[in-house]
């Protein structure tokens, strides 16, 4: 942003957020990339795009960064085991998975290269173990590990199974110190914030979009690109950009999940998760960064 704008423009009166856009009749303010959502994956591109040399706004309707799934997640680092092989997700996590480890390393960011182990306690779970192998290989992920049940026991001693699958890519990460690197390297390459501003309104047009966000400070936006990235929000702020086709926007199937937490000493250092069911990973047992 330009030099005469707060980086954090939300809450305080300051900055972009603050100023009212009902004097600006002959002008509407413009910036490149406006990004709705402050969680890891808007901080990301976030981050991105600023380093990239592009003027960028963020905009969250909460307090703070990552208040919402971001905040509330098992913190695992996926190898990219399950997604459908050749598709977008599954060469993102692979390759991000790499470039996770590298940037956590590089920024002192609290991980753990723990490992997992996918169990199977019968023998048609030992013979699913055989697919997920192979589709994993299928995904570029070419380092897993077929192991006997008496295997697996030597690595986790209280596991019961007949026979486990290793993926020794899989690990754990400080989301929140993952976060505060992320928005550091956006402020520092120019992106600004704007906390308590929900996005409103917003319309394609010719050269891009008009952005109407909401809050204490209201604001009109014009920018080139609209990132929506406001996670469980996301389905909804789609339906509120007009010119968006609906045929485009998908549905979004929302399941509760439970967490259950061990007080006592951990008794496994890998990630254990059974064979998947339809529908999910089923019940599995993840570790955070205490142990």
């Amino acid at each position: 942003m330009r030099s005469d704008r707060q980086n954090d423009v939300g809450g305080n009166g300051q900055g972009m957020a603050a100023r009212k856009y009902s004097d600006l009749k002959d002008k509407m303010d413009r910036v490149d990339c406006v990004i709705v959502g402050a969680g890891v994956i808007g901080l990301a591109v976030a981050r991105r795009l600023a380093q990239a040399g592009r003027e960028v706004i963020v905009i969250e309707e909460a307090e703070a960064i990552g208040t919402v799934t971001s905040s509330r997640n098992s913190e695992v680092i996926h190898a990219g085991i399950y997604y459908k092989a050749g598709s977008l997700m599954a060469r993102m996590c692979v390759s991000g998975k790499r470039a996770l480890y590298r940037y956590c390393a590089e920024h002192g960011i609290p991980h753990k290269n723990c490992g997992k182990l996918i169990v199977a306690t019968t023998a048609a779970e030992t013979e699913k173990l055989q697919s997920i192998r192979a589709h994993a290989a299928a995904n570029g992920v070419d380092d897993m590990q077929l192991l006997s049940g008496a295997a697996a026991r030597e690595l986790e001693p209280a596991l019961n199974c007949d026979a486990a699958l290793l993926s020794p890519s899989t690990g754990i990460i400080d989301s929140h110190a993952y976060m505060l690197a992320l928005r550091g390297d956006a402020e520092a390459a120019g992106a600004a914030f704007a906390f308590h501003t929900p996005l409103l309104h917003a319309r394609a047009t010719a050269n891009g979009f008009e952005v109407e966000a909401g809050g204490a400070a209201p604001m009109t936006l014009a920018c080139d690109l609209l990132v929506n990235a406001a996670g469980l929000g996301a389905t909804a702020i789609a339906r509120n950009v007009e010119g968006m086709p609906i045929d485009l926007i998908p549905t979004a199937y929302l399941a509760k999940g439970n967490y259950f937490s061990c007080s006592a000493r951990a008794p496994f250092s890998h990630l254990i998760y059974p064979v998947p069911e339809p529908g999910g990973l089923g019940v599995h047992l993840t570790l955070d960064m205490a142990g």
